[in-house]
């Protein structure tokens, strides 16, 4: 008997080891309890193994089994209270049944008693804890009459095995609740984020440009030369503006100049400054605005027009932060932070020759670039409200607009961006008569306006702006697109020379004649180049980009 109790202690105590490495191996409890119950059910011969644990609505169901069919072990769901392992879960006691078949409180809803070939089934129950409370039960079942005899063995040794198993599941539980706040946390700083880079006079939730607020948030503090890039209207000035707010630099003068309004004179007199007498009408000396702008921030809008001669003038201001005002012989250092904006190609235009390749490496240090509104259409909603308050507070009304007009504006192709959609709500705000601005008020409400044609179109009604739009507002897709007028005589294309018949097929042909340029293309056709871009969507012609 002695030998006997012996070789089980050695068993049980290379069982217990065994199982504590499995279930310290990972921290996926599933795949581990499975594990430890195959070990336990091998090593001590006991038919059946089950862990049962709680989950978030206080049921009972297995998290891992042996000996078990696929139709058993899903079967295996309880209650607290409800059977023998239900008991046990709800008191917290251990429980020994020497026969199931005798057992009232035993449900055997997993076909414990099937197959029994007249022996009788034992049942030993223990509670898995966690920190005191009562998680789960693990149970196993035997023969009641094999070798070894009582139960006291294998009540010990499924206490030690229960208090394993409720250690892997304290840190499994205590993982996953970590990683649950980590989630949680992260979804509400997220949240929190959304929306926190703001500029002051800019709107824009979408994604698009809080990338943008965030890039002129970084490089804002620093000195470095700044190239702002887009289309016209995307507010390329705004966050010049807000570039000099964010910097140490926002107590000093912001200064901004159109070069693309200039002549090269005007522009290097502008720039620079003059001496007295140093050309007609030089009736003083006069400070140019890299004087005006020390300290400050300079902003040079359009810079991809500005002449050749004139690119390699002010590269030199750029590379040694001093001029000479023009007629004069002086040189004058200012410390000042460039900003430069254009909507052009420069890239292309350097390839082309146009444009200074070292120029372009000066000013092209940080380059941020602005999407156009059609790109960021769910900002519209809150620039719609922005600029129709900025108009109920200046004129003293209280113009709202309905959800059907505010679709109608969110679907707009908004060639001219943020400068349109502003004219655009300004212009439908005045005429507008009641106190709600709808679908109807928008000539593009329908696409009626973009299937009329115009016959006999002179080169004085192809200039004109829209009528009925105060002078060309912003809404031109209320322009009819005209019947595209035949000519006689094209320049060679490697496509031929005859313009084709469709309308479709002659906005493609001035495209590819133009090297896909809409305002060269409208010119071949004898129409604005508004009304080309709106024959361009009419037609979904996507306009290649090189």
């Amino acid at each position: 008997m002695n030998a006997v109790m012996h070789m089980r202690a050695q068993t049980e105590l290379a069982t217990i080891y065994e199982i504590s490495k499995i279930l310290t191996s990972s921290l996926d409890v599933s795949k581990t309890c499975r594990e430890a119950l195959n070990v336990l059910a091998n090593n001590m011969g006991y038919r059946r193994c089950m862990i049962i644990v709680d989950d978030e609505d206080g049921e009972l169901h297995l998290l891992a089994a042996v000996g078990l069919s696929p139709e058993e072990y899903d079967a295996g769901h309880y209650r607290p209270g409800e059977g023998i392992i239900g008991k046990v879960y709800s008191n917290g006691m251990p429980a020994v049944v020497h026969d199931l078949a005798e057992e009232p409180f035993f449900l055997n809803r997993t076909g414990a008693l099937a197959h029994l070939d007249g022996e009788r089934i034992a049942l030993v129950g223990m509670p898995i804890r966690v920190a005191k409370e009562v998680v789960g039960v693990i149970t196993i079942d035997r023969v009641s009459e094999r070798a070894g005899g009582g139960f006291n063995d294998d009540v010990r040794l499924l206490t030690m095995t229960a208090s394993l198993v409720g250690q892997a599941l304290a840190l499994q539980r205590t993982v996953v609740a970590e990683r649950n706040q980590l989630i949680s946390e992260s979804k509400r700083l997220r949240q929190e984020l959304k929306g926190r880079f703001r500029l002051d006079n800019v709107i824009g939730v979408s994604k698009r440009m809080q990338d943008v607020f965030a890039e002129v948030h970084q490089a804002g503090p620093s000195r470095s030369t700044v190239l702002l890039r887009g289309e016209s209207g995307t507010g390329k000035e705004v966050i010049a503006r807000a570039l000099h707010t964010l910097s140490p630099r926002k107590d000093g003068p912001f200064v901004k100049v159109n070069c693309a309004a200039l002549t090269e004179s005007l522009l290097e007199s502008e720039l620079f400054g003059h001496e007295k007498g140093s050309f007609t009408g030089a009736v003083g000396e006069r400070k140019g605005r890299f004087e005006m702008a020390d300290k400050g921030t300079l902003f040079l809008d359009e810079i991809g027009d500005i002449s050749p001669a004139f690119q390699a003038k002010l590269l030199r201001v750029l590379q040694e932060r001093e001029f000479e005002r023009v007629g004069g012989n002086r040189s004058i250092k200012v410390d000042v932070r460039l900003v430069f904006a254009t909507n052009r190609n420069l890239e292309k235009m350097v390839a082309a020759g146009e444009f200074r390749a070292d120029l372009y490496y000066r000013i092209n240090v940080v380059s941020i670039f602005l999407p156009p509104l059609r790109e960021r259409r769910e900002d519209i909603p809150s620039l719609i409200a922005y600029f129709l308050d900025r108009y109920n507070k200046e004129n003293g009304r209280e113009l709202r607009v309905t959800q059907e007009a505010l679709n109608v504006l969110v679907n707009c192709y908004w060639p001219g961006n943020v400068r349109e959609l502003e004219n655009c709500v300004e212009r439908t705000a005045t005429m507008a008569r009641g106190d709600a601005i709808s679908e109807l008020h928008f000539p593009c409400h329908t696409n009626r306006c973009l299937t009329q044609t115009l016959h006999n179109v002179d080169k004085d009604d192809a200039v004109a702006p829209a009528r009925g739009h105060g002078g060309g507002g912003p809404i031109e897709v209320s322009v009819p697109v005209p019947e595209l007028p035949h000519r006689s005589a094209a320049p060679e294309r490697q496509f031929g020379e005859q313009m084709p018949d469709g309308e479709k097929e002659r906005l493609i042909w001035a495209m590819e004649r133009s090297g896909w340029v809409q305002a060269k293309a409208a010119r071949l056709l004898n129409i604005t180049p508004r009304q080309m871009g709106y024959a361009l969507q009419k037609f979904d012609i996507e306009v290649r980009r090189f």
